[in-house]
């Protein structure tokens, strides 16, 4: 391993120029807190369940699970489950799904909200060599029946009121779906329906009931062993099965827990439900949450009246300072935390130590404010499913890193590849391409889909589709997206072509182009009318003008918003999908222009370029 120009990079290969139609690779990093290798595995854990076993050994009394009361019609105190406690319940459960007849290797679905029934129904399935499929119906319709059949579940839990939508997916799940398991209760005419596809129904309690005073042996478990198939919505058509193996989960824990003890942040305590209540010393978030933290706050301070937006805004400037000068947040201005921030600690309940943006990003300006305010760590993650989630994180008291996902975690190894049609060199001077990751936490391929597996691990190298760009202190920047797949603020991927291609279905446009980032919660468009369709709908509407004018009236852009979104519901659409604000050009998309290929094939980056300030229109105007 070498030292670096970097400051939280060691290298440990050399850049590789393009050779056989393969693309340059830039130099093979790994963090600096890996300089001496990866950190082994925890003694004993060797897999999913023994994380479970191992903790519960440790702090047998210790709450682990907990649910609000509500009284009254109001939330009230937190009702907490011991890790013993949960342990018993978790035995039970396994017990009753063994009687049922599920045995290891089988796919056990688990439908609806966190809750204290998800975890144990969960850990039941590491108990017993099962594959854990979550189900989720935010991937669109039809999907909850999809990953039904497609992964072969045998037996499921779900939330009480999930139950309704779990029967909709009948007849087509009666194929392998048995056992079905309420977290609640269930009603005589649903054990009834499902009786006629000889599916099993159980309310929770008698589930419980079933697993009592039995004992079965526990599968000897494997770290290669498979813990959960995870479906994502990352392409173009059906979810894609990604397959998470102990090995991956215990690797990205290893490495946690050294990242952990070189930053001096241990005693970690992931409580992110209710933050008042609860107090959490860790809050994990993702930025359209912090946007509105962010907006709150700013709004509290703005209808503070002059003396207390003074005393603000001379406080945040003094602190802000001398972070940039490398302080600490804690030592840059006791006072200023004291006297003007402390308010807002005591809005996180008083005890936050930690902040962490993930799933999209946080923009930068609201990153900077909540560094100064919060008077706690604020850091951005990055990472995908097959990934194991965290693969970057950025650093605490490192200014520098705002904006950024801050260096790899250490357990990883991590190259830009460059991307010459879009014009991204990772050998340059500022190295740009797509981020590529190599190591234990990756996943072991797309369930039944080994064409598309092949797609993205190449030699050992997950491709994740991002482009980023290494920033002079090691962190790194994600700068675009390699296909024509983005995220919105919330976390959602929109496949922006095949948007398109529906929208393109509405008779009355020529072409569409359909545009969303990290930043926004939703879509807007640019849109070329087609002007026949056009001139003949104002005329009987009795709106006059020519072609030109006719694109900036605002009651033909009502029109063809209306229109665009009777297509997404017609073709059900996911409320993110839905398009929000349009602007009509009534020039096509062309090649004098450079928004158009020769073969018609939209230039996005030039789109972009050319439409950037009525993009930035459209969004304002939307919101």
């Amino acid at each position: 391993m070498a030292a670096t120009k970097y400051k939280y990079l060691i290298e440990v290969e050399k850049a590789k120029e393009a050779k056989d139609g393969k693309p340059s690779q830039g130099p093979v990093y790994r963090s600096l807190f890996a300089k001496d290798g990866f950190p082994p595995a925890i003694s004993g854990m060797d897999s999913c369940w023994d994380v479970f076993r191992m903790s519960v050994e440790k702090n047998p009394r210790n709450p682990m699970l907990g649910r609000r009361e509500i009284v009254n019609g109001k939330a009230g105190k937190y009702v907490w489950l011991t890790y013993k406690e949960v342990y018993d319940m978790v035995v039970k459960v396994g017990n009753a799904m063994r009687i049922c007849g599920v045995v290891e290797g089988d796919k056990c679905g688990i439908y609806g909200v966190n809750c204290p029934e998800w975890i144990m129904s969960m850990e039941a399935c590491n108990a017993h060599g099962l594959y854990c499929v979550p189900l989720y119906d935010t991937l669109g319709a039809g999907a909850v029946e999809f990953i039904i059949c497609h992964a072969e579940v045998s037996i499921a839990f779900a939330e009480e009121k999930k139950i309704p939508e779990l029967l909709k997916t009948f007849p087509g799940a009666a194929k392998y779906l048995k056992t079905l398991v309420s977290f609640g209760n269930v009603t005589p005419e649903q054990k009834e329906t499902l009786g006629q596809y000889e599916v099993t129904l159980y309310s929770w309690s008698e589930f419980l009931q079933l697993g009592e005073n039995k004992e079965y042996d526990l599968p000897v478990k494997k770290k290669s062993d498979i813990c959960t198939i995870m479906y994502t919505s990352g392409t173009t058509g059906d979810p894609k099965g990604v397959l998470i193996s102990n090995e991956s989960i215990i690797t990205l824990l290893a490495g946690v827990k050294r990242l952990l003890e070189s930053v001096n942040e241990q005693d970690v305590k992931l409580l992110t439900e209710d933050i008042g209540e609860l107090k959490p010393t860790i809050f994990c978030a993702v930025p359209r949450v912090l946007d509105r933290i962010y907006a709150g706050l700013t709004q509290k301070i703005s209808s503070g009246g002059f003396l207390k937006k003074t005393l603000f805004n001379v406080a945040y400037s003094y602190k802000y300072h001398n972070m940039q000068n490398g302080h600490g947040h804690v030592q840059a201005s006791p006072i200023a935390d004291k006297v003007v921030f402390s308010k807002v600690k005591q809005g996180l309940g008083g005890r936050v130590r930690l902040i962490l943006s993930g799933a999209a990003p946080l923009s930068t300006h609201v990153e900077a404010f909540l560094r100064v305010v919060a008077c706690a760590h604020v850091l951005q993650g990055y990472g995908l499913t097959e990934t194991c989630a965290g693969t970057f994180v950025s650093l605490p008291n490192e200014l520098s890193m705002l904006g950024t996902v801050g260096p790899p975690v250490p357990n990883v190894d991590v190259c830009l590849e460059s991307v010459p049609e879009m014009g991204y060199d990772a050998l340059s001077d500022t190295p740009r391409g797509e981020v590529c990751v190599r190591g234990n936490t990756l996943f072991s391929g797309y369930y039944k889909r080994e064409d598309l597996t092949k797609e993205v691990m190449i030699d050992g190298w997950f491709h994740t589709g991002d482009v980023g760009e290494w920033q002079p202190d090691g962190s790194l920047k994600i700068i675009d997206r390699k296909k024509n797949i983005f995220k919105l603020s919330q976390g959602e991927y929109v496949a922006v072509e095949n948007l398109e291609n529906i929208y393109g279905l509405f008779s009355d446009i020529d072409a569409i182009w359909v545009y969303g980032n990290s930043f926004e919660s939703f879509l807007v468009a640019v849109v070329n009318p087609n002007k026949q369709a056009v001139e003949s709908w104002a005329q009987q509407n009795g709106i006059s003008g020519d072609f030109k004018s006719l694109c900036e009236n605002a009651k033909v852009k009502e029109y063809i918003l209306g229109e665009l979104n009777k297509i997404a519901k017609e073709k059900k659409l996911k409320g993110f999908e839905v398009i929000k604000g349009v602007h009509l050009d009534p020039e096509p998309f062309d090649m004098e222009r450079d928004l158009i290929t020769p073969t018609y094939k939209k230039k996005r980056p030039q789109l972009l370029k050319y439409y950037k300030d009525l993009i930035d229109n459209i969004y304002k105007n939307a919101k």
